[in-house]
């Protein structure tokens, strides 16, 4: 029984991967460490736009309850930095299970 089991994930993986790949790859461009770099650059900014604006909260209010508002624009902050690190890990992952293509750099040795 269980190597038919095994045998099913193993089935189950190579269509997952044919068809993940069939789908992403013609819609997603071939990128390189160069196209990957802004959208590292956009999540370390977003990142830090979270701290500071708990820093900014606790600066305003040391000795109390952050408002209603200032809790708001803190879960804003937040949920835009957890939508761009799912997003950013998504892709990782189709990269990791080549699903796409990526360019590679040569070095010049």
């Amino acid at each position: 029984m269980a190597v038919t089991n095994n045998r099913l994930l193993l089935e189950l993986e190579k269509y997952r991967r044919e068809i993940n790949r069939e789908i992403i790859n013609p819609v997603i461009p071939e990128l390189s460490l160069e196209d990957l770099k802004p959208l590292l650059s956009m999540v370390a900014h977003t990142r830090a736009a979270y701290i500071s604006e708990l820093l900014d909260i606790a600066s305003l209010s040391p000795n109390s309850v952050p408002s209603a508002d200032q809790i708001k624009q803190l879960r804003n902050c937040r949920e835009t930095f957890d939508e761009l690190v799912a997003a950013v890990n998504a892709l990782e992952t189709v990269i990791q299970r080549d699903y796409l293509d990526v360019k590679t750099t040569q070095r010049n040795s």
